[in-house]
């Protein structure tokens, strides 16, 4: 059954739910403090590796420079691409160019302009091999400053998607005359420039003298706080505005007239990915029966609290193009053992490796439910937990492992979704190779009827369901909290925050 709630439906069935879980604060120990009309403090839980978008593959880094750099487009709550760097855009008929018309005078947080042949500077570094996001625009076979305020993009093959890829954050228009120092001290055009970055403390951003857009706070300040216990007992003491919480901490918020509420599905999804190139996972046999041996729910109400979809392949369930593949492996120990057998691994002669990520505790919890069931039906699993900077170059870009817990941001389309799977990607760091899969890839690209991209999408979905590079668990449902007088906080099918909207308006 399906668990998406609206904000007031959610809040409503955790307040039933979670009557005694409170991590051992009480609303006793805080007191609120008046927060700044012209700052807003955010706890995030990982601290960026990097600021420069377009070489990070890491959530965190586009949760901050999202509003430091500007896009050609952007999206709203529902998906629908809007204006940013780009005022308007024109697609050719044949859909093999773009051409962008950029607002007048925009301008780089060192004063530099942002034109159209920043745009193309930007845009050749992103295509370059140097960008972790190369393969994603390779697609583009030119792009060129038509004049100030106009930028031509050519494309060698059809790509259906080609809009949405502009508006992702990795897509930013960065100034490239700093390129060699965009890391640690980021140049873009955005509402906000970066003012002080103390690593695993905090990142303040102020505003961009140079933006010509308005912005409702002067400052924004990033708190890096991977312990949930603190940063809530800092947002009932007033010192944060905005946090993200799991469903045992509702009821610190609720009923305090001090506090919004924003529990709300999200466009993403949390997997156990399998190395499809390590021994015992190799063999689809294995990989079933590890599918079988995990009861989805359970995990689901153990690690989350409920609060979440369960899914069967890579897509959540909020984009039009998801089908529903969860009964592929219902949960069935016995079945898990009886495949196992038939690979040829009896009672703990099949050993794994787990890595979790030590930053994202939610991942640790799952990984530790998870490697139980395993071992209920024989696997033995070593679990490891590393930190974050080592889980992404030894895990993966590595790739050195067997099995581990994490979360994927979400995508406007199937391509951007899936295009991971494709034998040859980058960020295939599953292992996984099918011949099928990698032609409805290149089919659905050039599809123009929306009904026969569809069926394509079913068809790569029900794919990676049969062949199962990963236990596919759900589409979690992200439970914010805000100072109640802040205004303008909303969610985007994108990993990003408008931070440039928000507001204090006082009672």
């Amino acid at each position: 059954m399906k668990r998406v709630y609206s904000a007031a439906l959610a809040v409503f069935l955790l307040s039933v739910f979670l009557v005694s879980c409170s991590k051992n604060i009480s609303p006793e120990e805080t007191q609120p403090v008046a927060p700044s009309s012209s700052s807003v403090r955010m706890a995030i839980a990982v601290d960026p590796d990097g600021l420069d978008p377009q070489m990070s593959a890491s959530a965190s880094t586009f949760q901050v420079t999202s509003s430091i750099y500007e896009t050609l487009v952007t999206v709203d709550e529902s998906g629908n691409i809007q204006p940013c760097l780009a005022e308007s855009w024109k697609i050719a008929d044949d859909g093999l160019s773009i051409t962008f018309i950029l607002r007048e005078g925009a301008m780089f947080s060192d004063g530099d302009a942002c034109d159209a042949d920043a745009v193309v500077s930007s845009f050749s570094r992103l295509v370059s091999p140097v960008s972790v996001r190369s393969q994603d625009y390779s697609f583009i076979s030119s792009v060129e400053a038509v004049d100030e305020n106009t930028v031509h993009f050519e494309f060698s093959t059809l790509d259906v998607t080609a809009l949405a890829k502009f508006a992702y954050p990795w897509s930013a228009i960065v100034d490239t005359e700093h390129e060699g120092s965009l890391r640690t001290e980021p140049v873009g055009s955005g509402p906000y420039m970066l003012s002080s970055w103390v690593p695993q403390q905090s990142l303040i951003l102020e505003r961009n003298p140079y933006y010509d857009g308005e912005c409702g706070v002067d400052m924004i300040e990033f708190v890096v706080m991977s312990d949930m216990t603190s940063a809530v007992t800092a947002m009932r003491n007033g010192q944060l505005d905005i946090i993200l919480i799991t469903g045992d901490l509702v009821g610190l918020f609720e009923g305090d007239e001090r506090f919004t509420i924003h529990a709300l599905p999200t466009n993403g999804l949390q997997l156990m990915a399998m190395n499809n190139e390590s021994e015992g996972l190799d063999d689809i046999r294995v990989r079933k029966a590890i599918n079988y041996a995990v009861d989805k729910n359970a995990l689901i109400e153990a690690v989350w609290w409920g609060y979440g979809e369960p899914i069967g392949s890579h897509f959540p369930v909020v984009l039009s193009e998801y089908a529903d593949m969860n009964g592929k492996y219902p949960y069935d120990p016995d079945k898990a053992r009886e495949l196992l057998a038939e690979a040829g691994y009896g009672e703990g002669e099949l050993n794994l490796r787990m890595f979790l990520p030590k930053n994202y505790q939610e991942y640790v919890n799952a990984g530790q439910v998870i490697a139980d069931m395993l071992r209920n039906v024989g696997i033995n699993v070593d679990i490891q937990i590393v930190e974050w900077a080592t889980w992404l170059s030894d895990i993966y870009n590595g790739r050195n492992y067997d099995l581990t817990v994490v979360g994927h941001t979400g995508r406007l389309d199937a391509y951007s979704l899936l295009s991971r799977y494709r034998h040859d990607a980058a960020e295939n760091y599953f292992n996984y190779e099918n011949a099928e899969f990698d032609s409805l890839l290149d089919a659905y690209v050039r599809e123009t009827d929306e009904m026969k991209r569809k069926e394509i999408a079913f068809r790569m979905e029900e794919i990676l369901a049969e062949d199962v590079p990963a236990l596919y668990i759900q589409d979690p449902i992200q439970i914010y909290v805000t100072d109640s007088d802040l205004e303008g906080f909303r969610t985007y099918p994108i990993n990003i925050f408008r931070m440039d909207l928000l507001e204090y308006s006082y009672r």
